[in-house]
């Protein structure tokens, strides 16, 4: 029987020791005193009052048993369970000021004037900490505004005495007070600023970004080439005997007329061209040795030849022993034959652009211009050229040219050397017809063979021309003068 009643007595306990376990817990009080564990859902109002009276209270006692981490752990948990009192406020910013802690206590005695406006303590505290912040201006005017409130507070007549005898404060509050604005100060760093980057801009090498995308930078060609003088000029460009520096040689630079180079589809398809002919390498053609392009300049470095061209020893001599000619253009056949052979023409051949040399064979320059040839007639449609009307053929004049174009450039030359004036200068040329007035009416000595080689090279159409430079040379060749 004993055993019995103990298992009864357990099993009251255990159901007992259950039902608690779900039970809701109440708020718990020591003494009638709020503890901070302790929630406050389920209290009446009454009960909330008496509760918070009573923990202002013991806030009060820590307060003034200097226990401020205490005061500040109280206050914080009133208020995250909704208490809104001014007294919380100003017994916390009482305690951070204790502490030392200016930052937080000027920010609870300012949550408890907005609670409050009229409280004393919370602007006696602020202007405190203001004060000790250095922040002068602040403090004054909180002080001044507890004064008012209540001009019995001793506190408040202490912190003000403590604000006004204290010159050394009130000379780094006039000094934050009359320091720059911050408008003005913002205005002189942008205006630094912007005056580093005019210095910059000025003084850095400007580039230029053609129509591929390249960064030329500015440079300076009398750095490596001395200008002696100028020595021709053309519809592209001024010619210039120089002496490179570097590699110390004279040189002959043209540059081409700036003009043209404002268009970025000539300035492209010229460098293309330029850059194709300095790979000719032949004892009867001028060789371009580099192309120098720039922001505002192109120019080309040829080989200086010493000299004179056709044109000149025309103006001069006003005739060439036939003998000679066929020299000359035995060597200008060479080289154009060569460069036909890489599918260059030249397509602005002319007395200027051959030049007579004083040590070797006559040289042709000036490939400045020279097309690769455009095999395709749809191409043709939308190509256009550079040359010398007067020595253009009438395929070029039409936009597009061929070896064949070179070919009627090379008799009218040869007609040039042997009369002394282009056909078209003829008196007696048939301007409808075409016709030139042959050579041996005006030299009877040229041989019929000589009219037959030009009439052939200066054919209106292609088809109907001599072919190739070759040809051209065993014609010339050939021909003799009648004794």
């Amino acid at each position: 029987m004993g055993i019995k009643r103990n298992v009864v007595y357990f099993a009251i306990l255990f159901c007992f020791l259950f039902c608690a376990s779900f039970a809701q817990k109440s708020p718990l009080f020591v003494d009638g005193i709020y503890t901070e564990s302790a929630p406050v859902s389920g209290v009446n109002e009454r009960q909330k009052l008496d509760l918070l009276e009573n923990s202002l209270t013991e806030i009060e006692i820590a307060l003034k048993n200097e226990n401020y981490n205490k005061v500040i752990s109280l206050s914080d948990a009133l208020i995250k369970e909704g208490f809104i009192d001014v007294r919380l406020y100003n017994f916390q910013s009482l305690a951070y000021e204790k502490l030392g802690d200016c930052d937080n206590a000027i920010y609870c005695a300012s949550k408890a004037i907005f609670i409050a406006p009229s409280a004393v303590e919370p602007y006696i505290t602020r202007a405190n900490c203001y004060f000790k912040n250095k922040k002068v201006s602040l403090a004054t005017k909180d002080i001044e505004t507890a004064i008012s409130l209540n001009p019995k507070s001793e506190r408040a007549k202490q912190v003000r005495k403590n604000i006004y005898t204290k010159p050394q404060n009130i000379r780094d509050s006039k000094k934050e007070e009359k320091g720059l604005p911050k408008w003005f100060v913002k205005y002189i760093i942008i205006v630094t600023i912007a005056f580093l980057i005019l210095i910059f801009l000025r003084y850095r090498k400007p580039e230029y970004v053609d129509n591929q995308g390249r960064r030329l930078k500015e440079y300076n060609i009398k750095e490596q080439y001395n200008f002696i003088r100028l020595i021709g000029e053309g519809g592209m460009g001024k010619v210039y005997e120089a002496y490179d520096n570097t590699l110390k040689r004279k040189v002959a630079v043209k540059r081409i007329r700036p003009e043209l180079l404002k268009n970025g589809a000539f300035r492209e398809q010229f460098l293309s061209e330029a850059r194709t002919v300095a790979m000719l390498r032949h004892p009867s053609i001028v060789e371009i040795y580099t192309v120098i392009e720039t922001t505002t300049s192109l120019y080309l470095v040829f080989e200086y030849v010493e000299g004179q061209t056709l044109e000149t020893r025309l103006d001069i001599d006003n005739y060439i022993p036939f003998k000679e000619i066929k020299e000359i253009f035995h060597s200008v056949c060479d080289g154009l034959s060569y460069a036909h052979s890489l599918d260059i023409v030249h397509c602005d051949l002319k007395p200027g652009n051959i030049m007579i040399s004083d040590f070797g064979p006559a040289k042709v320059m000036d490939f400045g211009v020279a097309q690769k040839i455009v095999k395709e007639k749809k191409d043709k449609e939308n190509y256009s050229v550079a040359g010398t009307p007067a020595y253009m053929s009438p395929e070029q004049q039409k936009g597009y040219t061929s070896k064949q174009s070179d070919i009627f450039s090379l008799g009218v030359c040869l007609y040039e050397a042997l009369i002394g004036v282009v056909p078209w200068g003829v008196k007696g040329y048939n301007l409808n017809s075409k016709e030139i007035v042959k050579p041996s009416k005006i030299n009877p000595r040229y041989p019929k063979e000589l009219d037959d080689l030009l009439i052939k090279a200066l054919a209106q159409k292609e088809e109907d021309r001599i072919q190739t430079v070759e040809e051209f040379w065993k014609l010339l060749e050939a021909c003799e003068l009648k004794k």
